[in-house]
């Protein structure tokens, strides 16, 4: 077999075809150097896993991705592996905002550089096919990195000013006097602030990851897992507001230790039910509306293909 027949154009790109033993012995390798190389980094993310209660789910994310990869394995393109050199390219770019972290001093930039660095490991190694095939599970991965503080910041402001109008605009709405005064709820005597802890902002992460995963697994059409992916924010935040109201309430009742239980205690365990409860009405709705093929194989990669062909 001559050198030409032995290169398979893929696109505008070429690769040369690998056995399915060299890909897996050459995945391990890089993985092995992978943890190796970002071991100081995953370490520092754990421990803000561990102290900030807004990340506590990014434990499960590398779980929940590499169960993502087996209940795709059916789709596994061992017949089209073959090495990209094009994956240098993503490869170098993550390298890059690994280095632009360290000398900027942005934590960030480190951390976020993982989801390039193992897309171009995937497309180095296996091609486009093994990129497209993982592209999910990495894609999810972002979930486990903290945002910047900055946004962080940013994003607390809006959300304490949404959850405080819109739990006064409830509370109006069902006869109870409150008003709201900057990001305070003012009740007669009675004043609820609405503090940086109190945001939301700590169940929209968690939920976005969590619709995020119910997307990813679920075997309908592309548009409709984008609309499923886009309610997190809304009923996220809508949680969140029925969590202020009810505390407003009872307030306004007089049961202050029924309250702060309420709000600082039993609304951590109930708010994520109440908003997965939310969740399952929307996946009804929509099972009643689309009528689903069962037999239809779950291809993330394949729907994204039909969508922008």
């Amino acid at each position: 077999m001559t050198q030409s027949q032995n290169k398979i154009s893929a696109g505008t790109a070429e690769y040369r075809p690998v056995s399915m033993n060299l890909t897996t012995v050459t995945l391990a390798v890089f993985g092995a150097t992978l943890v190796w190389a970002y071991w100081t980094t995953l370490a520092t993310m754990a421990e803000k896993w561990e102290s900030d209660p807004q990340y506590s789910h990014g434990y499960l994310v590398p779980l929940f991705a590499g169960v993502l990869l087996w209940m795709r394995r059916s789709e596994f393109p061992a017949e089209r592996l073959g090495t990209n050199w094009w994956g240098l390219v993503l490869l170098m770019f993550g390298v890059g905002l690994r280095i632009a972290g360290a000398r900027f001093y942005f934590d960030w930039f480190d951390a976020i550089s993982i989801v390039p660095v193992i897309g171009g490991i995937c497309l180095l190694v296996g091609g486009s096919s093994l990129l497209a095939w993982a592209m999910p599970a990495i894609a999810f991965l972002i979930f486990m990195v903290p945002l910047p503080f900055r946004a962080e910041i940013a994003l607390q402001g809006p959300l304490r000013q949404i959850g405080t109008v819109s739990s006064v605009y409830l509370m109006q709405t069902i006869g109870l006097p409150a008003l709201g005064e900057g990001n305070i709820i003012v009740m007669g005597d009675t004043r609820i602030g609405v503090a940086e802890a109190c945001s939301g902002l700590r169940m929209l992460m968690i939920f976005f990851a969590l619709t995020t995963a119910v997307a990813l697994v679920s075997r309908r059409p592309l548009p409709e897992r984008i609309l499923i992916l886009a309610s997190a924010v809304p009923i996220a935040l809508f949680t969140n507001v029925i969590r202020i109201t009810v505390t407003g309430s009872l307030y306004f009742m007089n049961q202050s230790e029924l309250a702060n239980l309420v709000f600082h205690d039993l609304a951590g365990w109930l708010m994520m039910p109440f908003a997965l409860l939310l969740l399952w009405i929307e996946l009804w709705v929509l099972s009643q509306i689309i009528v689903i093929d069962e037999s239809r194989p779950v291809n993330f990669a394949l729907d994204i293909d039909n969508a922008t062909a």
